[in-house]
């Protein structure tokens, strides 16, 4: 007859070894790339984030807290199509969401996201469905200190804490953005490095990784070049960044800004929806931000530029500049700008994090001010687990389970060793 209590097989030994292995089952949950901060200072971000349902732009950047017209310029959408705010995304959509990246209690972590929980929400329908698994159900639930989470009033206002990184803005001391990626069940991180221009190794060196090995559900600290600008401080777009590819918009909707492609030289411009807007002409000049002059001579090629300086007090800041080169520049190429999507391909749905253009049936041939009609204008050792010339540290930690969590599961597995031993 088999014994109805297996356990009573094992002796204190075997079983002590037995506790420990279901302790490390619970505890190696998802792992999540940690960055130790020590100071205030913020920094621009970048969520990958997949659409869990059909959603109006306007909607999604509800769930995050920021700038419709912002979401559509870093996936490089054309802002010019009409109502495009309330244009409805699919469903399986990725998007990258711009975000700022402060450090609190020691960590980086994005916390000026707040959800409004609805009838039929639970924590992990929040965590895992509506932010895509940016964030757990534990770590929503310790932000906002719910005692018991199977208790949500409706409309309830809670903190959602996302991960971010910044490490000084930098990867191997060049411009970078950092993506937050949550890892699918078939991506590798061969297809992750891929399908963002970068190396195996520079991603393990960022997460702080010991090996290869990934699974659904980590997030992994992704580096994008990026296109830096240089305003000051007081500016209140200072720390400006955006990733190759892609666009910006800042100065209330007045200035556009593009990064590359085959540059990383930040050009800005005036935007399409610039209405009622500060002067962006270049003092003494006839010049306005974005335009350029160039002049052959025997010498060499002189050029005159006015460039955007920043957003200071609701006044666009400009800058004249003049240089002689070696050669005439050629045209200025920008970014491939697509149509509002409106459907996802099949395959790429399982894609490891594909950008707008792969997600969307027809690229397009920018047709608004956004991007200019014409060419010829001119733009304007790492410590372990960060990037070169970054001065952060990265630990890839397990993804939190709350220390509550920890102490409930340890008690009630002592006291059923003790109860059977």
């Amino acid at each position: 007859m088999a014994n109805p209590r297996p356990f009573l097989n094992l002796n204190k030994t075997q079983f002590l070894f037995f506790f420990l292995s279901l302790a490390n089952v619970a505890l190696v949950s998802s792992k999540s790339t940690i960055e130790p901060c020590s100071n205030s200072d913020s920094c621009n971000a970048m969520l990958g984030y997949t659409v869990y349902t059909e959603l109006k732009v306007s909607e999604v950047a509800s769930l995050f807290q920021v700038d419709p017209i912002a979401i559509l310029t870093a996936n490089a959408i054309d802002i010019s199509y009409p109502d495009v705010e309330n244009h409805i995304l699919p469903s399986q959509l990725f998007l990258k969401i711009p975000i700022t990246c402060s450090c609190v209690d020691g960590i980086r972590k994005s916390v000026s996201t707040h959800y409004k929980t609805r009838p039929s929400d639970s924590l992990s329908s929040i965590a895992d469905s509506v932010y895509s698994g940016l964030v757990s159900a534990d770590q929503i639930r310790e932000a906002n200190s719910i005692s018991d989470p199977s208790v949500l009033d409706v409309g309830q206002n809670l903190v959602v804490p996302l991960p971010c990184t910044c490490f000084n803005g930098t990867d191997n001391s060049l411009p970078a953005i950092y993506l937050s990626y949550v890892v699918k069940p078939v991506d590798s991180l061969t297809a992750i490095a891929a399908k963002y221009s970068t190396t195996i190794t520079d991603l393990m060196n960022v997460n702080a990784m010991g090996s290869t090995s990934i699974k659904a559900g980590d997030i992994l600290a992704v580096p994008l070049p990026a296109c830096a600008s240089n305003f000051p401080k007081y500016a209140s777009d200072f720390g400006l960044i955006v990733p190759n590819g892609s666009y910006a918009i800042s100065a209330s909707h007045c200035v556009q800004c593009s990064c590359g492609p085959g540059s990383l030289n930040l050009y800005c411009m005036p935007a399409s929806l610039a209405v009622s807007c500060s002067s962006m002409q270049c003092k003494n000049s006839n010049l306005m931000v974005g335009n350029s002059t160039i002049q052959q001579t025997s010498a060499g090629c002189n050029v005159s530029s006015c460039n955007y300086g920043g957003f200071v007090n609701g006044t666009i800041v400009t800058t004249l500049s003049t240089s002689l080169q070696p050669r005439c520049p050629g045209p200025l190429k920008f970014p491939p700008l697509i149509a509002p999507p409106s459907s996802v391909i099949r395959d790429s749905i399982f894609a490891p994090s594909p950008s707008p253009q792969s997600d969307v049936v027809g690229a397009l041939t920018p047709r608004s001010s956004l991007v200019p009609a014409t060419g010829g204008s001119l733009p304007g050792m790492a410590p372990i687990g960060g990037p070169m010339g970054s001065s952060s540290d990265a630990c890839s930690l397990v993804n939190p389970l709350t220390t509550s969590a920890i102490a409930t599961f340890l008690f009630f597995s002592f006291k059923l060793l003790f109860a059977i031993l």
